[in-house]
């Protein structure tokens, strides 16, 4: 089952980052959380890893819908795109697939909602492609 999209993105990471944050203002999403993993881990286990961001996006007016249908949704939010660096230095872009996610509450009233989210994740992606 593939639970998320990506895209590959050429530049350097903290551009991509930039860039992703930008895109997903373009569509509607707030960044609420930026998790630095890399930073995490060499500061809580004294170990290395790639560079690696877990931005936590949230479009206020869907969320509110979501929340109104289900208020148990709130367990699933934010929406996760994480940006990392590749073995091979490549930057790579990967959005949670929010029809997937969603499709576990069962809840057919979230369907709508899952599907504007996809596909404004969707976007958000292919806008990063043809940087």
């Amino acid at each position: 089952m593939t639970y998320t999209r990506q895209a590959t993105v050429p530049g350097d990471f903290d551009d991509v980052v930039e860039a992703t944050i930008d895109a997903l203002a373009d569509e509607g999403f707030g960044v609420l959380s930026d998790i630095d993993v890399q930073a995490t881990f060499e500061a809580k286990l004294d170990e290395q890893f790639r560079q690696y961001r877990i931005l936590g996006a949230c479009n206020p007016p869907l969320a509110h819908e979501g929340l109104t249908e289900d208020i148990a949704l709130g367990a699933l939010l934010p929406c996760n795109v994480v940006v990392y660096e590749t073995d091979e230095g490549e930057v790579v872009v990967r959005a949670v697939d929010a029809r997937q996610l969603v499709g576990i509450a069962e809840n057919e009233a979230l369907d709508e909602i899952a599907s504007e989210v996809d596909e404004r994740l969707e976007r958000v992606l292919a806008a990063l492609g043809e940087e």
